[in-house]
């Protein structure tokens, strides 16, 4: 079953779909919605997404695509009222060659501090929150966090750089992680689990791998994207 915020958003979509053949904005769903943060919208998103309801279309930053509907709206949908006087004029007339690509949607991320790429350091959760073309996340919930550190350079993970972090608890051998360590410091790694023991590895020839209890390391989230700013 959806939530209401769920079913909402998805009638949203469909009724935008057919009046204009364009899915709305990032920024309309969340004033439709009445959510605080465009954050929230990606959030439903994704729900719909990874149960099957839209999908995105690729190289489209606004292009959604409704795969089925709720039983309630299908119903709804399936008998649509006659168009007002000044769509049938406008269906009258021939469709223009090609649309304009939309500009890019934005979500803002919650930003969580500065997480070591060199020696573990506890992770700090703050209210900031970090500016992401949506282009540049897949299905899921993420959150940013700032690196620092040089030990995953050899990566393409620089210090300053800004991790966009897919939330998860699980991850496969040879993926790079946020993994927090004894509950209490928050490192980013490669991932693999070795002769009962976990082992996380850096990606600078200065640095040795770090082996821990497969106890005292939690997964919080993969590595999703990477931000860069040059100043």
């Amino acid at each position: 079953m959806l939530t209401r915020k769920q079913h909402e958003l998805i009638r949203f979509i469909q009724e935008r779909l057919e009046e204009t053949g364009v899915s709305p904005s990032f920024e309309e769903m969340k004033e439709a919605l009445d959510l605080k943060s465009k954050s929230g919208v990606h959030r439903l998103i994704s729900a719909l997404e990874e149960r099957g309801f839209i999908r995105r279309l690729p190289n489209r930053a606004r292009a959604l695509e409704v795969l089925r509907q709720p039983d309630d709206v299908s119903a709804r949908i399936t008998a649509p009222k006659a168009p007002p006087a000044p769509v049938q004029a406008a269906l009258a007339k021939p469709a223009p060659a090609a649309r304009p690509e939309p500009a890019n949607d934005v979500i803002e991320l919650p930003l969580h501090g500065r997480i070591a790429a060199g020696v573990p350091i506890e992770a700090l959760e703050t209210t900031a929150t970090l500016p992401v073309p949506a282009a540049l996340l897949g299905p899921g919930e993420h959150y940013a966090l700032e690196v620092s550190g040089d030990s995953m350079v050899e990566a393409g993970i620089l210090d300053g750089d800004y991790a966009l972090i897919r939330r998860t608890d699980s991850a496969r051998d040879g993926e790079i992680v946020v993994a927090l360590v004894r509950g209490e410091e928050a490192t980013l790694k490669y991932l693999f689990r070795e002769k009962g023991q976990v082992r996380l590895d850096p990606a600078n020839s200065a640095y040795d791998p770090q082996y821990y209890g497969p106890g005292e390391v939690q997964v919080q989230g993969k590595l999703a994207g990477l931000l860069r700013r040059y100043h």
